[in-house]
């Protein structure tokens, strides 16, 4: 078969199978399952090489750890310490340990039995994540309790995929000394990648973005990925952790938004053909011979879960509804326990047989938590849950205010919000501005504003407010078409470059907006009228007058700006209207209009007969 035709059968799978489960609500990662099942040598074997696709799609989680790694900023888990590193950690360390126990009784070695318990003990951060989101449940105090803990074991994985090599029965028969010196070479080539990184990847990703290409930039990020999970492979490691850590070098980078935007929709198709794979691989056969040995596993590994993650969501301060919803919520295996036990047969730590017994363990508990958390809704509707106050959880990364454009007009918006503690995103297309900004100590991240990728990664459909603050007009207005086409729930404010700027920002809608040096202008004009010899309040009513009128005459007019010789007449009109007005305004106040002074010009001013031509401003 023909890798053309192996992925129309992959795109038919996913699009069949995928929303029919999205529809029932038992979420995207078991309708992928279901669709590598239906598609695999257990299934209608439209598929037999499971192996191949598999070591291919294990890019889609490498893609994963990376972009984790680059929501992993220090400041965020320093903020989120209490939960992430206290109830995250005890609920691995709890859960690992019992498995793990119990896994020695079944008569497990003591290493085999360690990783089954880490890998049993991890949940599926894209099934819950999914699943919560959808429900609206993100906020909930169990929703958000759940995350710290996803957030620990995504963290947790990393050094259980690099220690796994390490047990492998021909590493520790060789002795003290073989196993050291691994320890000793990983060490240092995770230093080379942490100090090669720190002063490398910046300054390459400054350089491609400079050429402004963004398919150059695409592909820089994920040779960077590739890059860093290559030399993890190289010498024995998981590649996830190789990408992880290039996240977290890259997490503080002004980059961040940019390579998220560019990773996720590749990290989004293949992790979706890593979850197929997986179904693909299911022996559904050995479900059929096992099934009450498999039905037996699954039921103690939830039970077992379910309870440790109640009475520590207890012993965190949930109430007892709360505690319970987290404990229905992260019962079940997850993605890295695949990638855990491929990892450890791999290594020769776990044999085949038993990989496909666990995998099917962990594929069912993930089938059955929709099904138990949707009769608990069902048992539970109606009842009145107590109230309890909120707890230490992470602050919303989330910023109110994204602005769009950090050059001199941005910056002042900025500035002043700084001064205010209130937090924003800044987003600028200029590499070269992003670093000089960056220079003076303010967080700003480059990319193309017009992006609707890039606008998701920086969470603008939770924002609030979009300071559309881009100097270039047309790039201004492709920004502002796609937030609103794509946020319409985002209130704009907008800066024009001039006027008819203002009339095509007016045109989609927008009707908060400032000209670029107009009110600067009119603050000169007011000196100018003070230091010709008008008293000070004359002037300051004045301006006041050409204001108003000005900016009624830009509401009035704006539906005709496509029609110049229509404006010629409406501006002409609108001078005279001004004139006028203040020639009546002189007259009932006495006041001299203009004031005494010498205004012929000097010869060399002017050529005789010129006349001095008005832009629109």
């Amino acid at each position: 078969m023909s890798i053309l035709t192996q992925a129309a059968v992959f795109f038919a799978a996913a699009v069949l199978v995928v929303p029919i489960f999205r529809r029932f609500g038992l979420g995207a990662v078991l309708g992928y399952l279901a669709a590598g099942a239906a598609i695999g040598p257990f299934g209608l074997s439209l598929i037999s090489d499971v192996t191949a696709i598999m070591h291919f799609a294990e890019f889609g989680v490498v893609l994963l750890l990376f972009i984790i790694g680059l929501e992993l900023q220090p400041k965020r888990l320093w903020a989120l310490r209490s939960t992430v590193f206290g109830l995250g950690g005890a609920q691995v360390a709890l859960s690992a340990a019992v498995i793990g126990i119990a896994a020695g009784f079944l008569g497990l070695p003591p290493a085999l039995a360690v990783v089954v318990g880490f890998g049993l003990a991890l949940s599926s951060t894209a099934f819950v994540l999914q699943t919560l989101a959808e429900r609206d449940e993100l906020k909930d105090r169990h929703g958000r309790a759940a995350f710290a803990i996803l957030l620990f074991q995504d963290i947790a994985a990393i050094p259980i995929l690099a220690v796994i090599p390490l047990l492998a029965a021909h590493n520790l028969a060789s002795g003290d000394a073989s196993v050291v010196f691994s320890i000793v070479k990983v060490a240092a080539v995770l230093t080379a990648v942490i100090v090669g990184g720190h002063f490398l990847l910046r300054p390459i990703l400054k350089i491609v973005a400079a050429t402004h290409t963004r398919e150059l930039f695409t592909a820089t990020a994920l040779l960077i990925v590739a890059g860093t999970a290559l030399l993890m492979d190289s010498i024995g490691i998981s590649m996830a952790l190789g990408a992880f850590m290039a996240g977290v070098l890259l997490a503080n980078s002004e980059y961040r938004h940019a390579l998220e935007a560019d990773i996720e929709p590749f990290k989004g198709l293949l992790l979706g053909l890593f979850f197929i794979s997986v179904g693909m691989g299911l022996n559904l056969g050995l479900l059929r011979d096992s099934f009450g040995t498999v039905a037996l596993l699954v039921a103690g590994v939830m039970i077992s879960k379910g309870l440790i993650i109640f009475a520590l969501g207890r012993t965190w301060g949930l109430n007892t509804f709360a505690a319970t919803k987290l404990g229905m919520t992260l019962p079940q295996g997850g993605e890295f326990a695949f990638v855990i036990f491929a990892a450890a047969v791999s290594a020769s730590v776990m044999d085949r047989g038993l990989e496909e017994m666990l995998t099917l363990v962990v594929s069912m508990s993930m089938a059955a938590t929709p099904i138990i958390s949707l009769v608990y809704d069902w048992m539970t509707r109606g009842l009145v849950t107590e109230h309890q106050p909120d707890y230490d959880v992470a602050p919303e990364e989330t910023q109110p205010i994204i602005i769009a454009g950090f050059g001199r007009f941005g910056q002042i918006v900025g500035r002043v919000l700084a001064a205010r503690r209130i937090p924003f995103t800044a987003l600028d297309i200029s590499p070269a501005q992003v670093d000089f900004v960056r220079k003076f100590g303010n967080q700003i991240f480059y990319g193309d504003a017009s992006r609707v990728d890039l606008l998701r990664a920086a969470k603008a459909d939770e924002a609030t407010v979009f300071v559309l603050a881009v100097d270039d007009v047309e790039a201004s207005l492709r920004v502002a078409e796609t937030v609103i086409q794509h946020f319409p729930n985002l209130k704009i404010y907008a800066r024009a470059r001039n006027r008819q700027h203002a009339y095509r920002l007016m045109a989609l809608g927008i009707t908060i907006l400032q000209r670029d040096t107009f009110l600067s202008s009119l603050a000169l004009a007011q000196d100018v009228l003070v230091g010709i010899g008008m008293r000070t309040a004359e002037a300051e009513k004045t301006v006041a007058a050409f204001r108003a009128h000005d900016e009624r005459r830009l509401l009035e007019h704006h539906t005709h700006y496509t029609d110049e010789e229509k404006m010629r007449a409406l501006a002409k009109a609108a001078a005279k209207e001004l004139e006028e007005m203040f020639d009546r305004d002189a007259a009932e106040h006495g006041s001299v209009n203009p004031p005494s002074i010498q205004t012929t010009p000097k010869p060399s001013d002017a050529p005789e007969g010129s006349a001095a031509k008005m832009q629109p401003s």
